[in-house]
């Protein structure tokens, strides 16, 4: 296997030659739960004045996501799932275009509560396209928008078979003697550790404000095999004003608050 290279160039300093890496068009299946929390209203409002849900928010946050990633490359292209107790085809052939791809999202919405939420069918279909995208020189992967608080998604995966990537937006109440939304993120955790094949990306959210939902999708716009660690993200970058550090260093120290002072 042919490694980077270090040459020395004039004066001493180096550059690095990176071998050239082929970046796949993605398959991107996305996986909206549809348990009646999805219906949970959120402190954004719409345009007539009312709050809007949950679903309604992911919806939109979803039609973003496609237009911008088609204006990144146009060959990207998208199914659609639901989960309630087990997942279910949406639309099931992947499409570039984006008039018939958001057309689908139309036929989205909430149920009943499901009780339970297995992600085994999920992965066992995502398995099966991935294979598909594979010899189409193409990559899979899954965007699963998880809404419950009390309830852990289970799955039954093989630990070694990594055949997509999977990524995970989780919007939850704040967390009460009625729920386990610490519980709920572990299991969601552990799904994306063992099943990606790149890496997975994993976001939650309890304060249910709107930016909480787009944040999250526009981080997702990242490709797979262009990524670093989620430990190591540092996007989007705080809009907060930073204080110079000449100005830091003159500020008197009568001005520093006292629990830094002691």
């Amino acid at each position: 296997m042919e490694t980077d290279r270090a040459v020395v160039i004039g004066g001493g300093s180096t550059r690095y030659a990176l071998k050239p890496t082929r970046i796949n068009s993605e398959d991107i299946l996305i996986c909206v739960d549809v348990d009646a929390e999805s219906m949970v209203e959120m402190k954004t409002t719409g345009t007539n004045g009312r709050p809007l849900t949950r679903m309604e928010c992911v919806k939109q946050a979803i039609i973003l996501f496609i237009h911008n990633k088609l204006s990144i490359n146009p060959d990207h292209r998208f199914a659609f799932a639901t989960l309630s107790k087990s997942a279910a085809w949406l639309k099931k052939d992947f499409t570039s275009d984006a008039a018939s791809a958001i057309a689908s999202l139309r036929g989205l919405s909430a149920t009943k509560s499901s009780g339970r939420a297995d992600l085994t069918q999920l992965f066992r279909v995502a398995a099966q396209e991935a294979k598909i995208s594979r010899a189409q020189s193409r990559i899979l992967r899954v965007i699963l928008i998880y809404c419950r608080s009390s309830v852990r998604p289970t799955h039954e995966w093989p630990l070694k078979q990594k055949l997509f990537t999977l990524d995970v937006m989780y919007l939850h109440d704040k967390p009460s003697p009625d729920n386990c939304p610490q519980d709920v993120y572990d299991s969601l955790v552990d799904a994306v550790e063992r099943v990606s094949e790149y890496e997975g990306y994993i976001f939650e959210s309890g304060q249910g404000l709107a930016r909480s939902v787009f944040k999250p999708m526009s981080i997702l716009l990242s490709h797979p095999q262009q990524r670093c660690a989620q430990d190591d993200l540092d996007i989007p970058k705080s809009l907060a004003k930073k204080v110079p550090v000449v100005e830091a260093a003159s500020v008197d120290d009568n001005q520093i608050p006292q629990a830094m002072s002691q």
